[in-house]
């Protein structure tokens, strides 16, 4: 069986804890691959790695970084159709849908590409006589990076790529579930040239996280996954002393109003709350149906939903694969099983779903629930799976209520014909990331990705500008020089004494 063990110091490591963990084809249920899981000892081994290669790392040349960067994005450009096959293989996603990913992730790279721009200073000259103030950001040192299953080559670009660029060395821990894509993109960055040490990965649990959530020499924390995790990461770095962004979880939402194009609405809503099988934090996961237009929407959706083709991940056919667990897809189908009882009506049952062939694979269909309430567990949990909940409301303030009224604040969308009403909502709407007739309005590279309340504990969004910030810190350097035609009796340095 194939083992995926660590990246430590530039080459391949074997896992020496003992431990390992399965990776599992979602679409045969068959346990493909095992993992090592990291015990402290190789974590800190590292972090001793990461922190070795900043010696000189942060302090090269932003033309050595950009150089292997470019190089970098090149090989990966080659090598993209690979990636997504080791995602499809472990994560279970449709073929197409991981080249997404992996072009997602290429954005990242991109801005990292040209990082020279991004960390440009300021200069203020004359702010006295002779006194000159610059403000300048420097590297942060070693920093960490804590990834999901739900997309395990563009989460971690969208992290170490940009903290690289910037002239820290990293150390990522990726999901244990699919962690070959990670493991190939420090293969093809050290291949692109960069120095040993510089990009490291460990994989483990728990045990691993912690470990790098105390550890000393970590200066800072990037994390994406659930809001339970997300939280316990911000409380737990920040008590040691560490910068954090932890992107937490969601329940992203659509408000349709009655001027809206149904048919439009319809199509986003389905590739929005079906696509990936619903394992993403930008899913819609609730669609709000203004006024009269409720029932026409739903039917809308369903005459769609129904027509969506779910199968394995590298068959063509596909629109749609199985859920990364069998755990997950059980659970998934205990909120659908549920929500009869709690008040909605269940328009599509995607359970006891089945695919002729891989009956053991994690299969699920599309689910489709109406009229649901707000107090059921349909709505108030982030499911992570292909379940949309449909809501009513009867005017814009009754839907823009309902949103604002959630804990999570990563995304909203609003489909409309009315500028204003769009205009209003973008302003009004507690949300990070909000889309205009867009459903899944995820920034393009060189703007930031984060949402609000808890969907995002720290300061800072991740990539974009908020990204070089998180991954440095500011200086301030203030200056005076003595003017040469002040210097001492007998030295003379050629100057006009006119002034």
């Amino acid at each position: 069986m194939k083992t995926v063990n660590h990246w430590i110091g530039g080459q391949a490591v074997d896992g020496a804890s003992g431990d390992h963990g399965p990776v599992t084809d979602p679409a045969t249920g068959e346990v493909t691959t095992q993992v090592a899981l990291a015990s402290a000892d190789e974590v800190d081994a590292a972090v001793a790695a990461a922190k070795a290669a900043y010696a000189s790392w942060g302090t090269s040349s932003l033309a050595q970084r950009t150089s292997v960067m470019f190089k970098f994005r090149a090989l990966l450009d080659q090598h993209r159709d690979e990636i997504a096959r080791l995602i499809t293989a472990e994560h279970g996603k449709v073929h197409d849908d991981a080249l997404g990913e992996v072009a997602r992730g290429l954005e990242i790279v991109d801005l990292a590409c040209g990082i020279t721009v991004q960390l440009k200073g300021e200069l203020s000259t004359q702010v006295a006589s002779r006194v000159d103030v610059a403000s300048i950001r420097q590297p942060l040192g070693v920093v960490a990076g804590i990834t999901p299953f739900n997309f395990p080559a563009m989460v971690p670009m969208w992290m170490f790529p940009l903290a690289i660029a910037c002239g820290n060395t990293f150390v990522l821990k990726p999901s244990e579930k699919d962690p070959s894509a990670a493991l190939r993109l420090a293969e093809l960055f050290s291949e692109a040239g960069l120095p040993d040490g510089v990009l490291n990965v460990v994989n483990g649990d728990k045990p691993a996280v912690d470990r790098l959530l105390e550890h000393p020499d970590v200066a800072a924390v990037s994390f994406v996954g659930s809001t339970p995790i997300a939280r316990h990461i911000h409380a737990t770095a920040t008590a040691h002393g560490k910068r954090v962004q932890a992107l937490g979880g969601a329940k992203n939402h659509m408000l349709v109003l009655p001027d809206a194009d149904l048919d439009a609405a319809a199509d986003a809503a389905v590739s929005a709350a079906y696509g990936s099988a619903g394992e993403r934090c930008m899913a819609v996961s609730a669609v709000v149906a203004v006024g009269a237009v409720g029932d026409e929407l739903v039917a809308k959706i369903k005459e769609r939903a129904e027509k969506i083709t779910v199968g394995p991940g590298n068959d063509p056919a596909s629109e749609m694969g199985p859920l990364i667990t069998a755990a997950h897809r059980d659970k998934v189908a205990g909120y659908v099983a549920g929500a009869a009882a709690q008040g909605a009506e269940v328009v599509l049952d995607g359970t006891g779903f089945t695919v002729e062939g891989y009956e053991k694979g994690h299969w699920i269909g599309l689910s489709l629930l109406d009229k649901v309430s707000t107090d059921s567990d349909a709505y108030r949990d982030e499911i992570f799976g292909p379940v949309l909940c449909v809501l009513r409301a009867e005017t814009y303030e009754e839907g823009l209520a309902l949103i604002n009224a959630s804990p999570y604040g990563n995304g909203a969308a609003v489909f409309t014909r009315d500028g204003g009403a769009a205009r209003r909502f973008q302003l009004e709407v507690e949300a990070g990331m909000v889309g205009v007739n867009v459903p899944i309005p995820v920034p393009v590279g060189y703007h930031s990705f984060g949402g609000w309340k808890d969907s995002l504990f720290g300061d800072h969004h991740i990539y974009g500008n908020d990204g070089t910030h998180f991954y440095t810190r500011g200086k301030v350097v203030t200056t005076r020089w003595p003017d040469p035609a002040d210097a001492p009796a007998g030295v003379d340095l050629g100057f006009p004494r006119n002034h």
